[in-house]
């Protein structure tokens, strides 16, 4: 158990180090198909766990002793419960796959309770607010050197986001071939590379639209940088916050907070719950039911705004 997960010049994971390791994340890539962060974020995690047990022991003798004491060292380091919980569900799939792929008798990670998750509701912005962030980028005044057609961009990304509630990684990862412009729909490989359709507002599908003519994008990555390469999440997470900085809008506004907007307000006007989680791309249904407990406060607000009674 000495030896350590090391990381790349390049900021990627190195597991050469540990043969279990290295045949481990080939078949989270190969077989179950997970994508670069979940591979990233799972090497992380048991690197972290490794360097918490220095050399003592390996993989086979570890029982749920060793991993209820590094549960507590992570608990006493004040770590998010999120994080705590990622980090123990990529130990959990190692030795899941020990167990099926390497005659490990028992998985001692079994015995292991996690702390619950804290249930923090979304934060979402008001209509007026997207409004209000939508119509920036032909009012903020870009650098001299920006390409002229970046305004028609910006507001593609954001139209897109709010208008399908997809994710940063699958918007970053979206090309022209994805996007039907007669169907007003996009086609998107979420988490796990499964596919879906998610049907586009008429003013996303002319933002688009809008963008590749100016842009004079006609195959490949769908949305470009300057330098007319696929543009990156945290190029995006850049172009939304440059907005942020010129608005009124008092909270700070994520791609994400997009996607929460987006099921929120979907909610709020009567759609289904199981319609919000298709276009989603949840695989639970329990993972959207958080944006009914926003509704439901919603809701609760107005009552005690407007009830004589309440």
């Amino acid at each position: 158990m000495g030896k350590r997960l090391r990381e790349s010049a390049e900021g990627e994971r190195s597991i050469n180090e540990d043969p279990l390791l290295e045949e481990f994340i080939e078949y989270l890539r190969v077989e179950r198909n997970a994508s670069a962060r979940t591979l990233d974020n799972y090497a992380h995690a048991l690197n972290r766990f490794q360097e918490s047990q220095g050399a003592s022991g390996d993989w086979f003798s570890l029982n749920a002793d060793s991993f209820r004491l590094y549960l507590f060292e992570c608990m006493k380091a004040e770590w998010a419960r999120s994080t705590i919980r990622l980090h123990f569900a990529a130990m959990r799939s190692f030795y899941k796959f020990l167990v099926y792929r390497k005659g490990l008798k028992v998985n001692p990670l079994l015995e292991v309770q996690l702390p619950k998750l804290e249930k923090k509701l979304p934060v979402v912005l008001s209509l007026k607010q997207v409004d209000e962030l939508l119509s920036l980028p032909f009012k903020v005044k870009q650098p001299k050197q920006a390409p002229e057609w970046i305004p028609a961009r910006d507001t593609a990304i954001m139209e897109l986001f709010y208008s399908s509630g997809i994710r940063l990684q699958e918007l970053t990862g979206l090309n022209v071939s994805d996007f039907d412009f007669y169907n007003e729909t996009v086609r998107v490989f979420g988490k796990g590379n499964k596919e879906r359709i998610c049907p586009l507002g008429s003013t996303a599908v002319k933002a688009i639209q809008r963008y590749r003519n100016e842009a004079k994008v006609t195959e490949g990555a769908l949305f470009i940088s300057k330098l007319k390469k696929r543009i990156s999440a945290r190029s995006i997470g850049s172009i939304i916050k440059k907005y942020l900085d010129h608005s009124d809008i008092a909270i700070n506004v994520s791609p994400h907070k997009l996607r929460h907007s987006f099921a929120t307000h979907l909610l709020n006007n009567g759609a289904d719950l199981r319609g919000v989680q298709s276009l989603l791309g949840h695989a639970s249904l329990s993972t959207t039911q958080i944006y009914t407990h926003v509704t439901t406060e919603r809701m609760k607000k107005v009552y005690q705004g407007a009830h004589p009674r309440a």
